[in-house]
């Protein structure tokens, strides 16, 4: 969920797992089960013309398979389905729309689209008004931040279902300067365009002039904003600027670090030798909301703010380590290093070391001290939902959003208790973090990784249970866990207790990863993975897995929708993030459809269980050079909240792409908007207008 190059879809990181690629998993696994016979039993329903094609999970002799019963307090926020998943999906009775290109957002007939908060909105009682021109870090820290991602919302007041009130927190990831300040960037006049076939050129096309004050105002902006917003009488969400809970986090807030990665030595560092505070959080991508009502934010692409990894000796263990996530031998991208010397690595080692973990705080709470919870291990974080288990453990699934990398679950070592919520605040710093490995057989496996067991031993590398978990890339290695093309959002379906995994696109699988069954030799849409814990036992260490979602073009015939009819779907590419509504339809943002489909990111749906299982819709279209991400809704579905992030990426302060929200001289503002029905009695997506 980040800029094209930031993401790793068009650069090549260090990736050294031993495990199996999904691409072998998977042409083996639908091979197995006849996908082919699948695909060409669709490709025969087009001739009779499009019809509704009953689905359902298939068990391994391919009879259906039962679906586990959801556990009651399961997914905090999301309202228990009011009807049975088979017959919820009649809900959906909105028109799709089409791929679209322009300069607007579109949204289904019978909705509209608002923009709610923008960067740079005042979120503070004394914050002042946005001025392009003359930003400060000072102000930025009482407004919006930049380039919204994931959003949780949290009813007031705190216990309720309120659907008219309630604390947005929302993720800021990264900043675009290019986009933010004038005069940033200009033409390098040595730049020469490269021909068609060669690699990009050494000399850069653009020229940067980072300051101490834009760089300062960089910091301000990146981190978490709480605001809390509120439905008025005309049905208008609005910010109440003077509440008490309105907070920014950044990338300077003290953090407490915690966990059995706390005081390690490769955490220490020239301003905390004791190696338990942290200033700041960074890249903050897909979050998550636990059942006692606190955010876990993950840090992913971290690596792109620290410099000069060259100044490490390649034998010194420390530069493998760094090297893992695609640090730059010289300077960044961004110069931070110009200003401080934290995002040198010259100088100072071992800072990297304090980001890629998840950030746990409680929005109720607004002087809570934000804290890193080591024990869900150190990687390019997305995701963090929750899943309550049958005997009270609390299990905390994410992703490491990069090429060849993997998927994990955190399962706690106590459990949640719903009548204490102090009880549950350090839940997360005791546990077992496990990775997953897909069997061939529509099996899985949680491997858990814990120092002392298997191969996670002194000899290879792993002296105590710190070394596991800030290196936790190369534990999931050692483990033999399944390589993902891009593992992102994992989400748990509130009307069945499912888990689903999206992994955005992987472009450098190669061919001779491929076969019959799997026939793109580059993933470059990406695809959606169903699990059903065994026993809907969310702490177990096994599972079943079906491919529920190959995204791309229905018409190259490349693709699979569940085993619904393809000539009836829209296009998808490159799902990010992901939600469901009260029913358990699955909602899917997108990061990177323009690359692959002639159309804007936007905002889809489809149904997971019935007979329209599999039947994507596209139901939003975003601004050019945006992705959609974070949707949320409120508990009664009433309206849906959403991130349009980065919009006008690629060009400049200048000549924006877009000048969307507020068209005029304003520049392009990266801003969380509100979906609602324009019938105010009815659910979002349920209405054709």
């Amino acid at each position: 969920m980040a800029r094209f190059d930031e993401h790793g879809n068009d650069k090549v990181f260090s990736t050294a797992g031993r495990g199996a690629t999904f691409a072998e998993v998977l042409a083996r696994r639908l091979s197995r089960r006849g996908f082919v016979r699948s695909a060409a039993a669709a490709s025969a329903l087009a001739v009779t013309g499009p019809r509704l094609v009953p689905t359902a999970a298939l068990a391994q002799d391919g009879t259906p398979a039962a679906s586990p019963v959801a556990t009651p307090g399961a997914t905090p926020g999301a309202t228990p389905a009011a009807t049975p998943a088979s017959t919820a999906v009649g809900v959906l009775g909105f028109e799709p729309i089409t791929l679209d290109t322009g300069s607007e957002p579109v949204v289904a007939a019978g909705h509209r689209v608002t923009p709610l908060l923008r960067w740079g909105e005042p979120i503070m009682a004394d914050a002042p008004e946005f001025d392009p021109e003359n930003q400060t870090a000072v102000a930025q820290e009482m407004q919006f931040g930049y380039n919204p991602d994931w959003i949780g919302f949290f009813p007031l007041p705190q216990g309720s279902e309120s659907s008219d009130n309630g604390l947005l927190v929302v993720n800021h990831e990264y900043t675009n300067p290019e986009l933010m300040f004038p005069g940033y960037q200009e033409a390098n006049p040595d730049y020469a365009p490269p021909a068609a076939d060669d690699a990009p050129p050494d000399v850069p096309e653009f020229l940067t002039n980072p300051t101490q004050e834009t760089v300062d105002v960089e910091l301000a902006a990146h981190g978490l904003s709480v605001v809390e917003v509120r439905r008025n009488d005309a049905g208008e969400w609005e910010i109440v600027r003077d509440s008490r809970y309105n907070r920014r986090v950044t990338a300077t807030t003290p953090m407490e670090v915690r966990g059995p990665a706390a005081g390690a030595d490769l955490l220490k560092t020239s301003d905390d030798p004791d190696g338990r505070t942290v200033m700041g959080t960074i890249n903050n991508c897909a979050g998550g909301v636990t059942p006692w009502g606190t955010v876990v934010s993950g840090e992913e692409n971290f690596q792109q703010y620290f410099a000069n990894l060259g100044a490490i000796a390649e034998d010194d263990p420390i530069y493998a380590m760094h090297d893992r996530f695609g640090f730059e031998a010289e300077a960044s991208e961004r110069r931070w290093e110009e200003f401080y010397d934290r995002f040198d690595l010259a100088k100072e080692p071992n800072e990297p070391f304090r980001f890629g973990w998840g950030v746990e705080f409680d929005p109720y709470d607004p002087e809570s001290t934000p804290k890193k919870r080591t024990t869900l291990g150190r990687n390019k974080h997305e995701g963090h939902t929750s899943f309550v288990a049958p005997e009270g453990q609390v299990a905390i699934y994410s992703g490491d959003d990069e090429r060849f990398e993997y998927a994990y679950k955190f399962v706690t070592a106590g459990s949640y208790d719903p009548n204490d919520r102090a009880a549950n605040m350090d839940l997360l710093d005791e546990g077992t973090l496990h990775v997953a490995r897909f069997n061939d057989d529509g099996t899985g496996d949680w491997l858990p990784l814990v120092q002392g067991e298997g191969p996670l031993t002194e000899a290879n590398g792993f002296a105590t249970q710190a070394d596991v978990l800030i290196n936790t890339r190369f534990a999931a290695d050692a483990v033999g866990a399944t390589k993902m093309d891009r593992p992102e959002d994992f989400e748990t379906n509130p009307a069945t207790g499912k888990v689903y995994l999206v992994c955005t696109n992987n472009s450098r699988r190669s061919l001779e990863e491929t076969d019959r069954a799997n026939p793109r030799p580059e993933n470059l849409s990406g695809h959606i993975i169903e699990i059903t814990e065994d026993g809907n036992d969310h702490a177990g260490t096994s599972f079943a897995w079906e491919m529920f979602l190959l995204a791309g073009d229905p018409a190259n015939g490349a693709t699979w929708f569940a085993g619904f009819d393809t000539e009836m779907v829209s296009p998808i590419a490159s799902p990010d993030n992901i939600t469901f509504d009260v029913d358990g339809n699955l909602w899917i943002s997108t990061d990177g459809l323009p690359n692959t489909l002639e159309g804007n990111d936007g905002l889809f749906v489809v149904p997971t269980e019935g007979e329209e299982r599999g039947y994507v819709r596209q139901f939003f279209s975003s601004v050019p050079g945006a992705e959609v991400s974070g949707p949320v809704f409120t508990p009664d579905n009433s309206a849906l909240f959403t991130s349009v992030q980065h919009p006008a990426e690629g060009s400049s302060y200048e000549e924006p792409e877009t000048r969307w929200p507020d068209g005029g001289d304003m520049p392009t503002r990266p801003s969380v908007v509100v979906i609602q029905a324009t019938d105010p009695t009815a659910r979002v997506g349920t209405v054709r207008g």
